[in-house]
């Protein structure tokens, strides 16, 4: 996708969760720390159009703990933060280059490499996130995955 297409393209995801501070990984470590309030979760979700049990299935917490942790008005613990964060990310980032949480979508569905595998299945693991974003990044740049 053109650079110039994604400069004057502001992302329909970063203007709902405009409120958080996840620029980089420090800045996500840190408000992973303190946990954050499931609100975050249901509003993502909502933001993605994603179930809210497949979303919770990616951060290895069951749906019904959220709600748990919802209802009592209690945050979620780091690792789940760090996790639910870094998915934000991600996702403001597929949705900058793809053009919209739809397309991205759509790619993260799609077999990767020849394989089996899709890269929505690598976002069970803070790892995979991270080799999710390296590849979209390379995308942007023009670089054949």
């Amino acid at each position: 996708m053109p650079t110039a297409a994604i400069q004057h393209h502001t992302p329909a995801l970063k203007q709902k969760l405009s409120k958080l501070n996840i620029g980089d990984n420090f800045a996500i470590v840190k408000s992973a720390r303190m946990g954050v309030g499931t609100q975050l979760f249901f509003d993502f979700a909502q933001a993605i159009n994603m179930p809210y049990k497949e979303l919770s299935g990616l951060l290895n917490i069951s749906s019904r703990t959220i709600s748990n942790y919802h209802d009592k008005k209690k945050s979620l613990e780091p690792a789940y933060s760090e996790h639910l964060l870094k998915l934000i990310a991600l996702f403001n980032k597929g949705e900058e280059i793809f053009g919209s949480t739809a397309e991205f979508n759509y790619w993260l569905r799609k077999p990767f490499w020849n394989a089996e595998e899709t890269p929505f299945e690598w976002l069970n693991t803070s790892g995979g996130i991270d080799l999710v974003t390296d590849e979209i990044t390379k995308l942007a740049y023009g670089d054949a995955i």
